[in-house]
């Protein structure tokens, strides 16, 4: 029985005595452990500039294409034979000058028998106009002409005069026709195109035109302007522009009309630039390397290039002026040498991080370095 005793002793203690130990060496390695502590973060110092207004000239690079200051196709106003071609595309024409000459049988007899009917019924007014002023001079005797027959005179003089006026309109259109048949130059210019043969029946209803005649002595050069550069185009602004037909030479012009209107799809504006051609050195239908020279027609802001950040929440500079960081949002213009054109809610006295970097956020508190 003392045996048993012993025994159960014994075995509790041999579990006790592990226990002990564990709890002796948790003990020991709290109190080597430190106690953690929070961090107390640390201030960036910043280096900071004020976005500066300016309204620099600035250069924009863009194509255009160079076209005649007046083309037009001609066709036919009446429908007739071809009699006889005076040019040939290459020809060099002036206002008026004759083209070709159409030939319509039935055109002229329609205009003699106009002039027919106008000679009949200017005969027949000329009669009534006379024997209404004999009844008249003859009525002023009382009772010699009665009231109703100097009534009768009077409405067939109307009548006749009235005849006559339709009569010598019909001829006047007859003749407009005769003059159809005869196609001038509408301006001085050069024959482009030629499309027809001595022989050929044309009319009205043609799809191909006789001729293309061009302007070329003077020359549009037409240009693109995208949208965020279109309201800084004025009346005094130069361009300068070279073709690949004539390499190192340089062409100048001033601005001669805006097209004002934003065209949607393309998202610009179209400007014309009148050129000068008279040497005949221009061709027109060349696409052009255009420069212009252009200037915001307000003063923008602009800041250090380095100072706008990129980042895929967007485009933003960071202002530090209350000592905590705050991210404004911009939309980038141009850039000339190490400034960037930026637009937001921006004001000269805004302290805009030098360096602009991501990784600071918003409320990050800064200093600034003097």
């Amino acid at each position: 029985m003392k045996n048993i005793k012993y025994n159960i002793l014994k075995s509790g203690f041999t579990v006790l005595l592990p226990l002990a130990i564990f709890g002796t060496a948790c003990s020991d390695q709290q109190k080597k452990e430190p106690v953690a502590t929070t961090a107390v973060p640390k201030t960036t110092t910043v280096k900071v500039v004020s976005p500066v207004q300016k309204q620099p000239l600035y250069k924009l690079t863009v194509p255009g294409e160079l076209v005649p200051y007046e083309q037009v196709s001609i066709y036919p106003k009446i429908k007739g034979f071809v009699k006889k071609i005076y040019v040939d595309r290459g020809s060099v024409v002036k206002k008026g000058q004759l083209l070709v000459l159409l030939e319509a049988p039935e055109v002229n007899e329609r205009y003699q028998s106009s002039r027919s009917d106008q000679q009949k019924y200017y005969e027949d007014y000329l009669y009534s106009r006379q024997s209404f002023n004999r009844l008249k001079k003859a009525a002023e005797k009382n009772g010699a002409v009665a009231a109703i027959e100097l009534d009768k005179a009077r409405s067939k003089l109307r009548a006749d005069s009235s005849a006559y006026a339709s009569a010598k309109s019909t001829t006047g259109a007859s003749a407009q026709l005769s003059d159809y048949l005869r196609i001038t130059a509408p301006f001085d210019g050069v024959i482009v195109d030629r499309n027809i043969s001595v022989g050929a029946l044309v009319g009205e209803n043609m799809t191909t035109s006789l001729f293309v005649v061009a302007q070329n002595q003077r020359l549009r050069l037409t240009v693109a302007i995208p949208e965020k550069h279109a309201a800084s185009v004025n009346a005094g602004t130069d361009v300068t522009f070279t073709v690949s037909d004539h390499p190192g030479k340089v062409y100048h012009s001033k601005l001669s009309r805006d097209g004002k209107l934003l065209q949607q799809i393309t998202r610009s504006v179209t400007v014309e630039f009148d050129v000068d051609n008279k040497d005949m050195s221009l061709s027109g239908g060349e696409y052009a390397q255009v420069v212009l020279m252009l200037r915001r027609p307000e003063p923008t802001f602009w800041v250090p290039a380095t100072s706008v950040v990129h980042a895929q929440s967007g485009i933003f500079i960071l202002d530090a002026d209350s000592g905590l960081i705050r991210r404004v949002p911009v939309v980038e213009g141009i850039r000339q040498d190490s400034l960037q054109e930026v637009f937001g809610q921006l004001n000269p006295e805004l302290k805009i991080l030098k360096n602009g970097t991501e990784e600071l956020v918003e409320g990050t508190k800064v200093k600034i370095k003097n």
